[in-house]
């Protein structure tokens, strides 16, 4: 995995194939359970023993090298500048394609830092929450195009990344059905500062076009201390997001309740080509357009193979 331009010598990555990561596990121990696995992982994602003893706990090792090197550094800060402010969270964010895992990485990450000693208190939150509700995505017609960073009400989401760094208590965040596919009205999900927050979301690398004036102009990503960037080739993505429409349409379609109720009846061929021309139409676009020009914002970039397990890493040099 070369993230180089092609007129580029000095590559901002060092690059570890599997074996090379796994071996920086050291003495990391395993405190997942067996058990836990199934619960962590998203639908046709893989997640066992040795993909979390070989990609992941080298990764959490990591982490706790971060995280504490930056608490040092703010405790520091605020000693020199002679100042008592509250808790500042460490923040980490999870991008990627639809369909390539992050939910399950985010998951898995949430579950091992939480046990680090002292026990940190650890949230998860997804930008799905962040969406504009369905009926004014359909007054502006951004129904097709429902995950781009249009669809987000980003000042929205920046003010709630803003009170958290800022360490303010019991922030919430709106709450997203993938059952109804809209915003859940009167429902919040509530972040209390956490010594670590995950924020997860196809567009959290997204950056906005400066200014002229040179005024501030604020990104989700600058209130990240790391970022994750979940990485596979196009054509493993639409299989995996073909292979998911499939298993949906088996179960969680035939909810009445479900805004995909309608392709419950579909057949394979006819389903197939339902979940096709979605990706193409919508995925696809905002993967090209959107998703895959962030890869290179990202601290550290995990390339998956076509049966998703990850194939190798890559690391922003200091």
């Amino acid at each position: 995995m070369d993230i180089r331009a092609p007129e580029q010598q000095y590559n901002p990555y060092r690059i570890y194939t599997r074996e090379q990561w796994a071996r920086l596990r050291d003495d990391t121990p395993m405190t997942l359970e067996p058990g836990e696995f199934d619960r962590l992982r998203s639908l046709h994602d893989r997640l066992d023993l040795q993909e979390v003893e070989d990609i992941y706990l080298p990764l959490s090792r990591l982490l706790s090298i971060y995280v504490d090197a930056m608490q040092r550094l703010y405790y520091a800060e605020r000693q020199f500048l002679n100042i008592r402010d509250r808790k500042v969270p460490y923040i980490i964010g999870v991008a990627g394609s639809v369909a390539v895992g992050k939910s399950t990485t985010a998951r898995v990450l949430q579950a091992l830092l939480a046990r680090w000693s002292p026990r940190p208190k650890v949230e998860l939150i997804t930008t799905d929450g962040f969406l504009y509700p369905n009926a004014v995505l359909e007054r502006q017609g951004l129904m097709q195009k429902k995950g781009f960073p249009e669809s987000y009400d980003l000042p929205l989401l920046l003010s709630f990344l803003s009170d958290i760094k800022s360490g303010r208590g019991h922030v919430r965040a709106p709450v997203y059905s993938h059952l109804t596919y809209d915003i859940v009205p009167g429902q919040w999900a509530e972040v209390d500062q956490p010594d670590i927050l995950i924020v997860e979301g196809v567009n959290v690398l997204q950056t906005g076009k400066l200014p002229r004036d040179g005024k501030a102009v604020p990104v989700v990503s600058d209130f990240f201390d790391f970022s994750v960037y979940i990485d596979a080739d196009e054509a493993a993505l639409r299989q995996w997001y073909i292979k998911r429409f499939l298993a949906l349409r088996d179960t969680a379609f035939t909810n009445p309740k479900s805004y995909f109720n309608r392709y419950a009846l579909l057949s394979d061929e006819e389903a197939t080509a339902t979940a096709v021309a979605i990706w193409e139409r919508t995925n696809l676009a905002n993967l090209e357009d959107n998703i895959l020009p962030t890869r290179p914002r990202a601290t550290l970039i995990l390339k998956k193979g076509a049966d998703h397990t990850v194939e190798s890493v890559a690391l922003r040099r200091l």
